[in-house]
């Protein structure tokens, strides 16, 4: 053992500058994978966006660049040059290199901000293998380039320009030494400053993607904000009533330092899904909080009243539940503040607690007058409600049946369920199999310590188009949950769960394919978690089997097909079966290519955007039928191997 006298403070390792980034950036941008990568574009159009929330920009330009550099352009006030009083070098290179600069601290730079405490600037410079920012103010440009974090030169004056068309333009390379890759998705990009557009009202925001032969570009501005968002996700659903009922409010309590905005957009539709999607200074807080509760309590509170009333419900009954009266409900609740709380297990819950009140009496007295005002509306959204809890009443007696009495209780699990010997569910997994002829494959195939199997006569119900109490009527859809054992909705309890990898094992062709959209949905709407939390995957099995005498290839695509034919030889010709289900495969066959944990392939599903997949959900799965065609119209070119 070591002297602790070995230990003083020549060991203590400070590290100067932009280098704790450089070291450790997923504690600044979360990781270092293609989230991270664009975590970097975000930083930059947050700040171009407080730029916006502060009445000083309406116009926001991003461009994807051929070699993947990429251009950030806003016409804000563009950030300060002259000299910073306490460090003696311009405040641009602050910014660029100091962590924790800007104008967001001590409260006269920005009375709201969204992006990251100051640190957004320095941390894109850190983690950029070249950066170059340009400065029109007070009718001068500067510039300054940066190689790996470092300015190669002071900031200097390149020209002047005539008007008063201020703003600030950021290009940089992300270093591919940090970054996996460096390969911006568009789409991704699209669908964040398409939000932030719907956000923030009049504030236009364009995407251009250079890399095309032909470029593509989006551009995005709402007049209605928040309202027109709540349209666009409704857009392919039916309504309740015309028009999104809109609330909005403020709150300045200078002695407490409390100040704060408010923007509520929610309209009904005849879904059987909540939607609600909260938002605190533009960012997503998927986890609530303060903002959330006030939201929902003033709206529980409210219903029951007005249903009390008008008699919808008797003055002695306990009242409709929160979740009755979320049923169809599509709301966006966006507040705005000065230093805000954030908690949670991601930082994305928002704490601050006179948000709480704020939110819950605005939205008392917003929807409680909109229901007085508008009775036909009002009648069509408590009616739906009401039938809502009479619904949950009856889904309350199925889901009572698909609950295990213990872990150990075995006899209350499926009848075809092959489970596995091993009880620790993080080695544990479950294959989902179609079929009486695949799933007895699948059970011959597999390692039974850790490999359990669930066949599924049959499509299973499609979810979109149903309540709670006729989905647990569905015989698949028990075996599931009883199976998985932590239960559906707001009693799902991740930690009963029964196995961490739950695997769609589907045939390779159009049905399979259906099958499997049909378990995802169910997922998505009902066991969201399980697709938050990575523990859903679809197993991949092969399209083709190649023979020559005693040796066996599989192939997972054409392109794999011709290169295996391309490598052996195609003299003598060898011979090829195409697959055309898992129940024509023996349980060798199915152990070795689809099963193996050593060989298979399995894509795991993972939520990524939650608006975006309702979105896609309810184009696939939902009751109207153009938006559906035009999907799959605009996304058939992606589709490389369909076996019609």
């Amino acid at each position: 053992m070591s002297n602790h006298n070995d230990y003083d403070a020549s060991q203590i390792q400070v590290l100067e500058g932009l280098e704790a980034v450089k070291r450790r950036p997923g504690m600044y941008i979360g990781s270092t994978d293609v989230r991270g990568l664009h975590h970097l574009v975000k930083e930059l159009v947050d700040n171009a966006i407080d730029e916006a929330m502060g009445g000083y920009c309406n116009h926001i330009e991003i461009n994807i660049h051929k070699d993947n550099s990429l251009t950030v352009t806003d016409n804000g006030r563009g950030i300060p040059v002259d000299e910073h009083p306490k460090l003696h070098k311009s405040a641009l290179e602050v910014a660029l290199t100091v962590l924790h600069a800007g104008g967001k601290f001590g409260g006269s730079g920005y009375k709201v901000s969204g992006g990251l405490h100051g640190v957004g600037l320095s941390v894109v410079n850190a983690l950029s293998t070249w950066l170059t920012v340009e400065v029109r103010r007070d009718n001068k440009i500067y510039r300054q380039e940066y190689r790996l974090g470092d300015p190669l030169a002071p900031v200097a004056v390149i020209g002047t320009y005539e008007g008063d068309e201020s703003g600030t333009q950021v290009t940089f390379l992300a270093n591919d030494e940090i970054f996996d890759e460096v390969n911006y998705n568009f789409d991704t990009m699209v669908n964040r400053m398409r939000e932030l557009a719907f956000l923030n009202r009049g504030v236009r925001i364009t995407v251009t993607d250079e890399r095309p032969e032909e470029p593509v570009q989006k551009s995005f501005c709402y007049e209605g904000g928040i309202i027109s968002f709540v349209k666009h996700i409704n857009r392919n659903k039916d309504v309740l009533h015309p028009e999104p009922i809109y609330i909005e409010a403020r709150r300045e309590d200078p002695e407490k330092q409390e100040s704060a905005s408010l923007e509520v957009a929610m309209q009904y539709n005849d879904d059987y899904n909540e939607n609600v999607f909260t938002f605190a200074n533009n960012i997503g807080t998927v986890e609530g909080g303060s903002h959330l509760v006030g939201f929902r309590t003033a709206l529980t509170r409210v219903v029951n009243d007005y249903a009390k009333k008008y008699k919808y419900i008797k003055e002695t009954d306990e009242g409709l539940k929160g979740e009755d009266i979320r049923e169809g409900l599509t709301a966006i609740v966006s507040v705005k503040l000065v230093e805000p709380q954030f908690e949670g297990q991601t930082k994305t819950k928002l704490g601050n607690a006179y948000i709480r009140t704020m939110v819950d009496g605005a939205v008392a007295n917003g929807f409680s007058t909109y229901l007085e005002e508008h009775p036909q509306d009002a009648k069509a959204i408590v009616e739906k409600c009401v039938t809502a809890a009479r619904a949950r009443d009856a889904a309350r007696r199925a889901r009572e049946l698909t609950r295990r009495k213990t872990a150990l209780d075995t006899t209350a699990l499926p009848g075809k369920l092959a489970d596995c010997s091993e009880k620790d569910p993080a080695k544990c997994e479950i294959f989902l199999v179609e079929g009486d002829s695949a799933g007895g494959s699948a059970k011959q195939g597999r390692n039974p310590a850790f490999q359990a199997i669930l066949p599924l006569r049959g499509k299973i119900l499609n979810v979109e188009k149903a309540r709670l109490d006729r989905i647990l009527s569905s015989d698949a859809i028990k075996s599931m949950i009883t199976a998985f054992g932590a239960g559906i909705d707001s009693d799902f309890d991740e930690s009963k769960l029964r196995y961490h990898k739950i695997v769609c094992m589907t045939d390779a062709d159009v049905d399979g394919a259906h099958i499997r959209i049909l378990m995802l949905t169910f997922f998505f709407r009902h066991m969201r978690p399980l697709l938050e939390k990575g523990y859903v995957y679809a197993a991949q099995p092969p399209l083709y089997k190649i023979s020559r005498g005693k040796n066996i290839w599989y192939a997972y695509s054409d392109e794999e097909l011709n290169n295996i034919l391309n490598e052996i030889g195609r003299d003598p010709k060898p011979m090829i079966n195409r697959y055309k289900g898992l129940g024509e495969m023996n349980a060798d066959q199915l152990w070795e290519t689809t099963m193996d944990p050593e060989n298979r392939i399995l894509w795991q599903v993972r939520l990524e955007d939650a608006m975006r997949a309702d979105e896609i959900f309810t184009t696939l799965m939902g009751d109207k039928v153009e938006p559906r065609r035009e999907f799959i119209e605009q996304n058939s070119k992606l589709v490389t191997d369909l076996d019609v």
